[in-house]
């Protein structure tokens, strides 16, 4: 059973009560027993009407069936467009083809340039750290533990570590 159910009913009793000592009590009796009923009754009531359960869900608000004639087809066919599609032509346009040289000063390149092979570091790491600027091993060597890990919000020892795997990795090759 409901609580609300339950309230309901217990101020039901109450309102009983209430009428049933209007009439058998005398006058100073009564005039207490009616108020204390009746407020009793009206906050059981209350608590009742508090305890129910809220609508869940959306609103369906469901039309009433439609007594009108149903619409029929139309006796001629509805026109349509039945002449062929012609496919457009080709548009050319002509692109010359001019000789352009580049010329590239060599960089020096990095050793290793694979962050993911610092151990600890993944591709999410990877990806903060390119956007810290740290884009290779030897980058990442040569920064300061405590300024990655303040930029990063991690631990410095964290970091510390990342920049002696980096520094190893380094050694190594």
């Amino acid at each position: 059973m409901r609580s609300d159910y339950a309230l309901y009913m217990v101020a039901i009793i109450f309102f009983v009560i209430t009428g049933i000592s209007a009439i058998v009590l005398s006058e100073v009796e009564q005039s207490l027993w009616v108020v204390t009923t009746a407020v009793l009754g009206l906050l059981f009531a209350g608590l009742g009407y508090s305890q129910r359960p809220r609508p869940r869900g959306r609103i369906v608000v469901e039309t009433p069936p439609s007594t009108s004639t149903p619409v029929q087809a139309p006796s001629e066919p509805i026109p349509t467009a039945t002449a062929p599609i012609e496919p457009k032509e080709p548009v050319i346009t002509e692109v010359k083809e001019e000789n352009i040289e580049v010329t590239t000063e060599p960089t020096p390149a990095p050793i290793v340039s694979g962050l993911t092979e610092v151990k600890g570091i993944g591709e999410k790491r990877k990806q903060q750290l390119n956007t810290l600027g740290i884009n290779s091993i030897n980058d990442l060597a040569m920064t300061s533990a405590d300024e990655l890990a303040q930029k990063l919000k991690i631990s410095p020892k964290i970091t510390g570590k990342w920049i002696e795997n980096a520094k190893k990795l380094l050694e190594k090759s």
